[in-house]
Parts: C-alpha cells; structure tokens; sequence
C-alpha cells in the first residue's frame, strides 16, 4: 500500500555537498533532504509541503546575522536547487510575533521584505511558521498516511498514544500568520518534543541537523504507515474509459464543460479507491464532505461530479446542478467574508461516472494532471480513514477560506490567456521538419498537443516531446494508411487527454514520374497524399460532433495542386483531391462550427525532397540550390516556421473555413483561382 522509503546515504550526502560547491555544506544537504522527501509522492504532491535551514549570515558590512532559507513559492521539493531556497532575515521576521494579527497580504510583504535578494522567488507562505519555531531545519508533508490519522474524528488520541509526547497535535488552522503563532506556542509547552502534527493538514519534522529532521520524518510517517497496514482494503480494478463507447460520452460531457467558449480538457483518473466510492451511495455522500487537507480545495474543490444518467440532456442537467450548488456555496461563504469575493469557475473539475469511469479536468494538462493525482490520493485516503472511523475534514466555512484565500483571489485576472489555451491539437508527421516547427508554434500559443508519426520516427517524436515539456499529451505512432489502426488509434487518445479540437494533418510523401508510366507511383501518392488524410478525419468526426464544440481541420496541401510540374503528377494529384476533400470538409462541417482550410507551401527545407531531387529541380531551372528556395516573388526563402504560423493563423481564423492559404514567398502560377 505505500511506498519503500527512501534511506538517509552518507555517500549521496558528501555527493550533494561536491555538486553545490558554491553553496555552504549546510545548504547542500539541506536540498539533499528536501529532494528525498520530494521524490515521494504520498508524501508531497505538486508543491504541498516544505522545508527550512536556519544559519547565520554575514550581511553588506560583515556583521553576523540570523538568517534562514525557505522553499519558494511554486518549487518542487523533489527537484530542489539553490534558487529555489531564498534567503530572509530573521530579524526582520521574528519580532511579527508580538503582533495579535497580521493580515495575509500584510504577511507577504514583510516576507518580501525581509528577503536578502529581491530577485528571489516569494518564500513559502509557512515561512513564520518556520522562523517562529527555534530548530535549525525543519521539514513538513502531507503524507497520505498521516492524514488519515489527521481526519478521524480521535485522530488527537491516536497520535498520542503512538507517540507520546514525541509529536504534539495542533488543532486545524489556516495557513498564514495565526497557525505560526500557535505552532511556536505548542512547541514552548512541549519543549522536547521532535515534531508537530497539523490536524487536518499535515505533519512537521525538526533537529539540530538535516538527517536527523529527515529520519524524524521518515520515523513519523513509518510508524502511522505501519498502524494502517492492519486496515485491509480489497481494491481492484481501474476506471479505464477505453472503449468506444465511453470515448464518445466524454467527448460528449467535455462539450457539455465548455462554458462560453471557454474550453477544458480531461486526463483520465484510474482510481479503483474512487471507482468505490462512486458506486456507494453513503461513501459518495461522506467524500463529498472535503479533501484530506484544505489546500487540496484549491486543485480539485470540495467534491466530484458524480453522474448518473449519460444522456446529452442529463449531462447539461447535472452539470447545471452541480454549478448551481457550487453558487450557493459561494455566497454561504462570501456572506461572512471580511473581504468582498470573486467567484471562481462554478464548473467541476472531476467527474466520475459508476461504468465509464472518471476525468480530471483543468485548462492545461498540468493541471488536470494535479487534479488527478490528488484526486486518486484522496480517494485512496478516504477509504482508509473510513476503514478505521469516520472522516472528520475541516468545516464548510474552513474550505471556503482556503478556497478564496485572499493571496489565491489576488492572483485572479493577472495573466491573459494564450491563444489556444484550452484546445488540444493533433499534429501528425510531427517529427519532420514542418510538423516539429508547427509543434513548437502551437505550443507557445498554449495549445496541449498529441504528437503523430510513422512508427520509424519514434525517436524524433521523442526528442520533440522533451523540447516541448509538460504541453505534451502523448507521443504516438501509426501509419495513417491504415484506416482500422488510426480508428484505433483515435479511441487510445482517450488514455492521455480528453479533447480535440485541432487536427493538422500535415504528414505526406512526394512522389514522381510521367503520369503515363506512373500508375503505381498514383496508387501510392493518392494512398498517403490524400486517403491518409481521409482516414484520419474520419476517425476523429465522431468525436468532434460529440463534442459539439466545433473544431478545426487544417491540411497541408501544396502548390502542386494548382501549379503542377514536370514529372511531379502523382504528388500534384493527389494534392489537388486534398484541396477538394477540405472544402468538402468545409462544406460538411459548416453547419458543426467545424472549419476546414489548407496551407499550401512551396520549396520549403524540409524531408519531403532529398537533396539530389531539390539539385535536379534546381538545375532545370538554371538555378543553384540555395537561389532555387529564394526564387519567388518576395525574393526570401520560405522556412517551416513561416508554414507553422499560416497554420497557427488558420486554427485562430474563427470566420475562415474552405481557404487555401500560400505561404511560397509569391508564385502567381500558384495562386487559387
């Protein structure tokens, strides 16, 4: 049930002192501790959690000075470096604590001031937590295990009688400049004890040295894991949308999601813990109740969606009434505020159905990557704690707090979204030259992207994925002449991301001859220049009208199809009957709010030409290479980046469909008539 635990190494240790030589030893093992404990993730998940060095500094004039360093806000524990630990003043900290209240903003402006160096990141919101209390590091989780100890209604004499006086409880608390107090408070009547459990929150460790605080962490955890392993839990199985059937219906519910053009996308949550408790009445309605900790509000809101019928009708419905409870929450909350309150988005953000199983959902795939994992933790957690009593989270009113905290509502309307923020896009022959360039364009323009190629091409897929980071849904690889495996293949999306609403059908092979001696050189050309195409819209048309969202169908057609040369008649056909299949597309998909436009490029660096084809075209023309991919109109070679943002402009055109859009530097022979 939990993870082998990570052991203090002294080699590792000296290691990390060696790859920080410009960092004190202190310092270096300080991130060498907060990594171990990073790297487990029912320990710490997406920025939950943080740790504390303190250490004395010389300042400008050399005079020693109490200093600590703090993770930032929004670091990762498990990939912790010097940057992300900024250094404050403690002098400028400590003496908060005679305060009877500070104001959360008013909190992170001392924070602010009291940094070494401005250009660091903001330290953690807990750091007077840290500051108050005198220990040289100190580390804090929210292990799973802990909090299933954390949430049960005798959760205080169950720690207790494990531990003693060894770890004292602290009633539940928002984070902030209150829970500081109280903690420093807890530990000046318990003087010797070794760490502090946040009831409904998490658990602190200290010592006098990072292994030490990190054994006691590791002890802590082990020893409540050990307690649980007498709790038997019979999970088996998966929520696993993978037939057809159950693609469709949430392609359907994502459409049923989208809120005034503003679009989600879907990761799907394999939880047999939360498969349980959808299935169980009593179990729906205890859940429902909060996460394990109140910082989780923030990720995954108080509770699912849990669907009953799956109707488009009943979708609309459900959905409607989950966000007219979310509403009346809202204003319970904002009634009693001390602040005016802007409600967030109504919408759920997980939703699970008993027999097609569950999605978590956010505008990006990092955050419905974190809605899922912490959804499938708090299932898991859920049912332990049910096993042992009651689940007891915090109150209503502790979960909007956290919900709306002020330092959370400051954030709001700060950042303009991207371009395709929201949409997923589908880009095949990613791997060569223009799909990669259009990949990379998509990307910067916020879309989330599935990445298609020839099984040959799994290692450029591969190296493209790890330039483009997180926006990369999946890489995959099919030959797109193969109808029932790109059917197939469109249904296996479903197990990366939920969503589609850019396909660029980009992948395509030259092919040459005299058309009177070409007929197999036809056959081949028509195959993967215009049936390819075809078998992959019409295996994603399903889901697009299930979606009812529109889309965008954009194909690389080429100049061919309307200025064709010399011994280049299979391409050129075949590219021609591209340009009739996307107006026909357009013509389909009009009344769907489905769009359909080509690009057409000329000469451009590419794999489509090897470089003895582009030697011969150019010589017939009396040109060297590099004059042939200048000779247009505008004089200037054409780059796959200029192909990439006529596509990113078409995906954007949201009253253009049935276009053919140049991009060859100016050729008039080529121009749609």
């Amino acid at each position: 049930m939990f993870q082998t635990r990570p052991i203090w190494d002294p080699h590792e240790a000296e290691r990390a002192k060696a790859l920080h030589p410009q960092i004190s030893p202190e310092l270096a093992l300080r991130i060498y501790s907060c990594r171990l404990i990073g790297q487990q993730e029912d320990w710490v998940l997406h920025g939950g959690g943080n740790c504390s060095l303190k250490a004395t500094l010389p300042d400008l004039a050399g005079n020693p000075t109490a200093c600590m360093a703090i993770k930032g806000s929004g670091w990762d524990m498990g990939q912790m470096q010097p940057a992300g630990m900024p250094w404050v003043r403690l002098d400028r900290l400590l003496p908060l604590r005679q305060l009877d209240s500070l104001s959360d903003v008013e909190m992170l402006n001392q924070l602010r001031l009291a940094l070494l160096d401005h250009r660091a990141p903001t330290p953690s919101v807990e750091t007077l937590l840290h500051a108050f209390l005198p220990h040289r590091y100190i580390d804090h989780t929210h292990a799973d295990a802990v909090l299933v100890m954390a949430n049960l209604p005798d959760g205080q004499k169950r720690i207790e009688d494990i531990f003693g006086s060894r770890l004292v409880c602290v009633p539940y608390i928002m984070p902030g400049f209150a829970l500081a107090k109280a903690c420093a408070d807890q530990f000046e009547k318990n003087p010797g004890c070794e760490g502090l459990l946040l009831l409904q929150h998490g658990v602190f460790s200290f010592g006098p040295d990072a292994q030490t605080s990190f054994e006691r962490m590791c002890d802590f955890v082990s020893t409540v894991e050990a307690q649980l392993t007498k709790v038997s839990l019979s999970l088996t199985g998966s929520n696993d949308p993978s037939t057809h059937a159950s693609a469709l219906f949430w392609s359907k519910l994502r459409g049923a999601l989208a809120l005034k053009g503003h679009s989600l996308l879907g990761v799907p949550v394999h939880s047999p813990a939360l498969k349980k408790i959808a299935q169980d009445p009593a179990l729906r309605q205890a859940f429902a109740r909060g996460p394990m900790t109140p910082d989780h509000v923030i990720r995954i809101k108080q509770q699912p969606l849990f669907l009953g019928e799956d109707d488009a009708h009943a979708l609309h419905h459900q959905i409607q009434d989950y966000c007219a409870e979310y509403e009346r929450y809202f204003q319970r909350g904002a009634q009693t505020a001390a602040e005016p309150k802007k409600m967030l988005d109504a919408r759920p953000i997980v939703v699970v159905h008993p027999q097609h199983g569950a999605f978590a959902f956010g505008r990006d795939l990092k955050s419905a990557r974190i809605a899922r994992d912490l959804i499938q933790h708090n299932a898991q957690t859920f049912l332990e704690i049910q096993a042992l009593g009651a689940f007891q989270p915090v109150s209503e009113s502790d979960l909007f707090d956290m919900e709306y905290w002020s330092l959370e509502q400051a954030k709001l309307g700060k950042s303009k979204p991207s371009a395709l923020a929201g949409k997923v896009a589908l880009i095949t022959g990613a791997a060569g030259t223009i799909g990669a360039a259009t990949a990379h364009a998509f990307a910067q323009a916020g879309a989330q992207l599935l990445l298609l190629d020839l099984p040959q091409m799994q290692n450029g897929l591969t190296d493209l994925a790890q330039e483009l980071g997180g926006c990369v849904a999946g890489t995959f690889t099919v030959d797109l002449c193969d109808a029932p495996g790109v059917t197939a293949l469109v249904q296996d999306l479903q197990s990366r991301v939920l969503g589609l609403d850019i396909v660029v059908s980009n992948a395509g092979q030259a092919f040459t001859g005299a058309m009177a001696e070409a007929s197999a050189a036809l056959k081949a050309s028509i195959d993967v220049n215009l049936m390819a195409h075809q078998n992959l819209v019409q295996a994603v048309w399903p889901h697009l009208l299930a979606q009812g969202m529109g889309g965008c169908l954009l194909f690389n057609a080429s100049k061919s199809a309307f200025n064709p040369g010399p011994d280049f008649g299979p391409y050129a056909v075949a590219k021609a009957g591209l340009i009739a299949l996307m107006k026909q597309y357009a013509l389909e998909g009009g009344p769907h709010g489905i769009r359909a436009n080509a690009v057409n490029a000329d000469r451009v660096r590419s794999l489509l030409l090897d470089p003895a084809q582009i030697e011969a075209r150019a010589l017939a023309r009396g040109l060297d290479a590099d004059a042939y991919y200048r000779s247009n109109l505008l004089g200037r070679e054409v780059r796959a980046e200029d192909v990439a943002q006529a596509f990113l402009f078409l995906a954007s055109a949201q009253a253009t469909t049935g276009c053919t859009l140049t991009v060859d530097g100016g050729n008039i022979a080529a121009s749609p008539r």
